[in-house]
């Protein structure tokens, strides 16, 4: 089974800087995908940033020279810096992961973290 483990949410001002990160562990082969997803009340689940095995990313425009999206492979572990937040990144955010098991290595399996909670205040 895999897990993935997030940390490094909480509560902030505006204009303030978090980290975010989130360990996969147990019976991985491989990761391909790894990235963050972010809900906030009454709004859908969407992208903030991806990052592919290779490095490349996306974001969503809302995030873009905020936000910063790193992996260290050795770790199977995904990282969102955050900075210049605003109220509007109010949200649970959702780290996200294609892997590949020991036990079954013909495709990847898609796995979603727990979820921690940012909130920034005005």
């Amino acid at each position: 089974q895999v897990q993935l483990v997030e940390s490094g949410g909480g509560l902030v001002q505006a204009g303030g800087s978090l980290r975010l990160s989130c360990a996969a562990s147990g019976s991985i082969f491989s990761i391909n995908l790894m990235g963050w997803y972010r809900q906030a009340p009454g709004k859908q689940r969407e992208l903030v940033a991806g990052i592919t095995n290779g490095g490349g990313t996306n974001y969503v425009d809302s995030v873009k020279g905020r936000f910063t999206i790193s992996r260290d492979n050795a770790k199977n572990t995904v990282y969102l810096q955050m900075n210049s937040l605003k109220p509007e990144d109010t949200a649970v955010y959702y780290c996200h992961a294609g892997v590949k098991h020991t036990s079954y290595s013909g495709t990847y399996y898609y796995y979603w973290g727990q979820g921690t909670q940012v909130t920034v205040s005005s």
